[in-house]
């Protein structure tokens, strides 16, 4: 049977720049063991089934397929959600959204909703930090719904509730302090759409009509019907789509329009402050 610093070392050439660290996660899923106990135990024989298993995870990641997949979880802020090919991957650009959400001057028990939940990664990190808010959060597909349900369960929100909705079609007449989403906002023809992780991704969740900037449209257009007086709007969106977003937010009549940057300095979440007439 082969040594775990064996196995380390068959993950050599995976296609990644962090091939190493890749490995490590893939043999702490097969083991059940912390990547200290790997370094710990560098002689330790593994079995030929944990062996097996290992070693068809380095195949399916030499073939692509995205580490969070392969081991059916991915950390998010300060939580470790579920995740499967059914659901983007949460991604560290959309803490920025978090962040600013909870910077923002809303009410003790303020009503917010995630629109394009996926894995429930935005409410799930609201909810887990203002317990008192109420986070409804909203998927058009049952699948992605699933793992947000799974999601819930799993980090124990009990102020999240789940809704199947083509964007804000459930939620008719209902209002909300704050409106979050992570649309599709990608072109079609976008070359990113070949590389990667995204290849695995659902395609729905990330390509939008109009150059990428038809969902964001809809989104701000449709804003104002469900937001209260004061209430924000908050969107991810490509790194050179701000102009154009923060233009929609303009025409549609917000004020405080302002854009966040992500850890690496780019243009990642435009939002803004609606006041009613």
């Amino acid at each position: 049977m082969p040594s775990v610093r064996e196995l380390l070392l068959s993950g050599a050439d995976l296609p990644s720049d962090s091939a190493r660290r890749d490995t490590e996660i893939l043999l702490c899923h097969c083991l059940g063991k912390s990547r200290a106990w790997l370094y710990t135990w560098p002689e330790k024989a593994v079995s030929a089934e944990c062996t097996q298993r290992f070693r068809q995870l380095l195949t399916e990641r030499r073939a692509g397929l995205p580490i969070a997949y392969l081991v059916g979880e991915r950390d998010f802020w300060s939580l470790s959600l579920a995740i499967d090919g059914n659901t983007l991957i949460p991604r560290p650009e959309t803490e920025t959204l978090v962040a600013w959400a909870l910077e923002l001057a809303l009410p003790d028990d303020a009503k917010v909703l995630d629109l394009g939940t996926g894995s429930g990664a935005i409410a799930l990190a609201l909810a887990v930090e203002r317990p008192v808010w109420q986070v409804t959060a909203l998927d058009n597909s049952a699948n992605a719904l699933q793992v947000a349900a799974d999601n819930v369960a799993r980090v124990g929100a009990h102020n999240v509730s789940l809704l199947q909705s083509d964007w804000y079609q459930a939620v008719a007449g209902k209002r909300f302090d704050a409106l979050l989403a992570n649309p599709p906002y990608i072109d079609c023809e976008d070359p990113h759409l070949t590389r990667g992780d995204v290849r695995f991704e659902p395609r729905s969740a990330l390509v939008s009509a109009n150059r990428g900037l038809a969902d964001l449209q809809l989104l701000v257009e449709g804003a104002a019907a469900h937001l209260r007086d004061g209430g924000w709007l908050l969107l991810e969106h490509g790194y050179t789509q701000a102009p154009a977003v923060r233009a929609m937010l303009y025409e549609a009549g917000f004020d405080k329009v302002d854009t966040h940057c992500d850890a690496a300095g780019l243009e990642r979440i435009s939002g803004g402050c609606w006041h009613a007439d």
